[in-house]
């Protein structure tokens, strides 16, 4: 293996979509913290209102994920996002693949929010096609630094003594990581994109054509040559503007859409 060459982490996980499925939603870094209701509430009416057979959230999902002990506490936001994920999953089937912000969001928490744990990356089997999913973070293999604090928190033992710590000590770590995220935000010239050769290489070896991810925050459609491409979604945004995307995946391949609205808070905006 050369310098040059980038292979999937491990052993290539793959999702075959149910033959009756006719729609797939793919969305992503929507950081939901009580800071961000309506963007909170935008998902609540998303997956009241989508027809889809399958909702994949591809991490990122929550803002930070202190762990699964959280749910249960009395009126906490972790709570109420059991409680929404978990009617949703009523509907829908809810897929969950880890981003950097929520990597400890466990088994139990899945469970009791309806949620199917997905490898970073899966490759998705669905309308005749193969799509390949994953958060993206894992491609940003110019942000040294990043990857080797990634390669150190993600290991079981680290988790482990991180789950271990009070809550208090678990909230105060989460807003010193939130603030320094920010300050790097705030520099584009430390942000770091994926690595082209990096996607490319893990779509040949993974036997697709379509990468799929979030993370960026830079929503676009990017030609890889030689028919591959990635599409990267939108993180979310509906209580300082308009930002938010959904994928939908069909028979007629992939297109763009905004969250969809329930009819009750369409109304109440015509009124």
């Amino acid at each position: 293996m050369n310098a040059a060459s980038f292979p999937l982490p491990g052993p290539l996980a793959t999702l075959r979509a149910d033959p009756g499925w006719r729609r797939v939603d793919v969305l992503s870094d929507l950081h939901l913290s009580p800071a961000l209701p309506r963007t909170v509430e935008r998902l609540r009416e998303h997956l009241a209102a989508t027809p889809a057979d399958a909702v994949f959230l591809l991490g990122d999902i929550f803002e930070a994920w202190i762990g699964d002990d959280v749910r249960w506490l009395p009126d906490s936001f972790e709570q109420q996002c059991m409680s929404l994920l978990r009617d949703a999953s009523r509907r829908t089937r809810l897929f969950f693949m880890h981003g950097n912000r929520d990597f400890l969001l466990g088994p139990a928490m899945a469970y009791d929010a309806g949620l199917q744990l997905l490898d970073d990356p899966t490759r998705l089997e669905a309308f005749g096609r193969r799509w390949l999913l994953s958060h993206g973070d894992l491609l940003c293999i110019d942000d040294v630094g990043y990857q080797r604090a990634r390669s150190i928190v993600r290991r079981p033992l680290v988790k482990a003594l991180l789950l271990a710590l009070p809550l208090a000590a678990r909230r105060a770590l989460a807003r010193h990581l939130r603030e320094r995220s920010k300050a790097h935000q705030m520099d584009p010239s430390l942000w770091a994109d994926v690595q082209a050769q990096a996607c490319r290489d893990w779509l040949k070896a993974a036997g697709c054509d379509s990468l799929i991810h979030g993370h960026t925050h830079r929503p676009g459609e990017h030609d890889l040559g030689n028919g591959l491409r990635r599409v990267v979604l939108s993180d979310w945004d509906f209580d300082h503007g308009q930002r938010g995307d959904v994928l939908i995946l069909d028979a007629t391949g992939l297109r763009r859409d905004a969250p969809m609205r329930t009819e009750a808070v369409r109304d109440r905006h015509r009124h």
